[in-house]
């Protein structure tokens, strides 16, 4: 069981070199990895993968002649994927992220056929897995794709058989009840009937009201794990594995009452995803993501003052929480970056400029890591954020794309979510 993509076992150069097929022989099966991005619950659940996974670009922005706020707007994020494109993301990594509704991951499968313990043949496929949840949808599709089907010498592979497995193997809260749909799992099929076979989709769906934090989020988290197990038919043997575990996906169902769809809630994968700002001429957001970019690059010149600025959010590895419910510590967090725009930019800042600006803070006010962060967290360093007066339009045009991507990307409240800023140009 290796990386989709990997290089074909070489028949020959096995019968030449029987220490290699010994070598193979005891291979350990690839241990089942979370992609890295993976949040809340299922992250200290298992191992994360040791890269973050592919990602795409989310659909660019067109420059707008108009800045009002009907004209400005955040793409919505992709539903669905083709094998196609899950090929392409899986070229250098374990997942491809499309976006928190389309995700994706696979294995390559080889075989080695012996007689009297000697290689004599090999055989090979694929297997790939899509995970897509429609807009507004509490449903989940894994579909299951098996493909580059190929075979060398002597081999058993036609009646080979294959058992494919789906499941949940962990849930949070654990009584969370699951309406599975699709193929029955697991389910087996012969290596020819794979052949020519369409694909397989598997289906979950949790109804509203058995999460957590009723009725605030009514969060549902869980593991989705597949497995391969293969079965050689009758006088033959194959080495060196005969399946495993080929990933883990995080799963989330939520019914927020500040989301869309808040009557039945919805479904997304929970991994990290970028918010994207852009500097391009043109940008209804241009002066925001300036600043930020300068935040991120040389917080040391950024207001207020700080010798050890290190602004979060600037990556994965270093995110953003969403701030929702405290009403109080959102007002702390904009009342103490107007304070500081006034004491360093002076109190006429609004219209110092000759047109209208409006403060600027980074972090967000709608964020935990806000300018009232070390109010609430002794560990935080009091002055690590950044304001800035930027123009009146700018500012409203970012404040709509932020709205917008907590609502597209079903970001909820709290240390169970999170995002990062990417700045583009």
């Amino acid at each position: 069981m290796r990386p989709v993509n990997a290089e074909p076992l070489d028949l020959a150069e096995l019968q030449q070199q029987p220490s290699k097929l010994r070598g193979l022989s005891h291979e350990e099966a690839t241990q089942a990895v979370l992609p890295r991005e993976t949040l809340g619950q299922a992250k200290s659940y298992a191992p994360l993968a040791k890269d973050y996974s592919a990602r795409s670009q989310p659909p660019s922005r067109r420059p707008i002649a108009s800045r009002t706020p009907a004209a400005v707007s955040l793409p919505e994020p992709p539903h669905t994927m083709t094998t196609q494109e899950c090929v392409a993301g899986l070229a250098t990594q374990t997942f491809y992220v499309k976006s928190r509704y389309a995700v994706c991951s696979g294995k390559q499968f080889d075989q080695v056929w012996l007689r009297n313990g000697n290689p004599v043949g090999t055989s090979h496929f694929d297997v790939l897995a899509i995970g897509t949840i429609p807009k507004n949808s509490r449903t989940i599709t894994v579909t299951y794709y098996f493909t580059d089907f190929t075979t060398a010498r002597e081999n058993g592979a036609a009646a080979m058989g294959i058992t494919t497995k789906g499941s949940i193997t962990h849930s949070w809260p654990s009584t969370a009840a699951y309406t599975q749909g699709g193929v029955t799992m697991p389910f087996t099929r012969t290596w020819s009937q794979l052949l020519g076979a369409d694909t397989y989709k598997h289906t979950l769906t949790v109804a509203p009201g058995q999460g957590s934090d009723t009725p605030k989020t009514d969060l549902v988290a869980a593991v989705y794990v597949a497995n391969i197990s293969l079965k050689a038919p009758p006088a033959w043997a194959s080495e060196p594995i005969t399946g495993g575990d080929l990933f883990m996906l995080p799963p989330r169902w939520d019914k927020a009452p500040y989301l869309p769809n808040a009557t039945a809630g919805a479904a997304s994968w929970a991994v990290l995803t970028p918010l994207q700002y852009s500097t391009a001429a043109g940008a209804p957001e241009r002066e925001v993501a300036l600043h930020i970019q300068k935040g991120f690059a040389t917080p040391g010149m950024t207001q207020p003052p700080m010798a050890r600025k290190d602004l979060p959010g600037k990556g994965p590895d270093l995110g953003l929480t969403r701030l929702y419910w405290d009403t109080r510590r959102r007002d702390l967090n904009r009342n103490r970056s107007v304070y500081n725009c006034g004491k360093y930019f002076g109190e006429d800042y609004a219209t110092s400029a000759g047109y209208a600006r409006e403060c600027d803070e980074y972090p967000m006010a709608s964020t935990y890591e806000g300018a009232g962060h070390s109010d609430y967290d002794p560990l935080a360093e009091p002055g690590n954020f950044s304001v800035l007066p930027v123009k009146k339009e700018d500012n409203g045009a970012a404040g709509i794309l932020l709205a917008q991507f907590y609502d597209k990307n079903r970001v909820i409240d709290g240390p169970d979510d999170a995002f990062w800023i990417e700045i583009t140009s």
